[in-house]
């Protein structure tokens, strides 16, 4: 194995925000923040968002995330105003064919 291309494989602590849950694993991950865990010693800590703590599929219940506002500009772009709704989808629906029925 060539010396000096490879991360540094080591013990990190990871820090779930949503949920303060913490789990102490081994990680190439590079990060500044250090963190004091249960046997004494110091450690490198790295923040997720999401954990098998705060995910739906492993908690069974749903915990809304949204820390970048995706949800909101997803409503707001593609809210129900955007849509027309199935009537009138299918009345313009007629309406074209109709018109095209003609021209031929």
């Amino acid at each position: 194995m060539k010396q000096g291309i490879h991360p540094d494989y080591r013990e990190v602590v990871f820090v779930d925000s949503s949920s303060d849950f913490k789990f102490l694993t081994r990680s190439t991950v590079q990060t500044d923040e250090t963190i004091e865990w249960e046997d004494g010693n110091t450690y490198p800590m790295v923040r997720v968002e999401i954990s098998s703590a705060s995910h739906p599929f492993y908690t069974g219940k749903q915990i809304l995330v949204d820390s970048g506002g995706r949800i909101e500009r997803f409503r707001r772009r593609y809210g129900k105003e955007s849509f027309t709704s199935s009537g009138e989808a299918e009345a313009e629906a007629g309406t074209e064919e109709a018109a095209g029925s003609e021209e031929a």
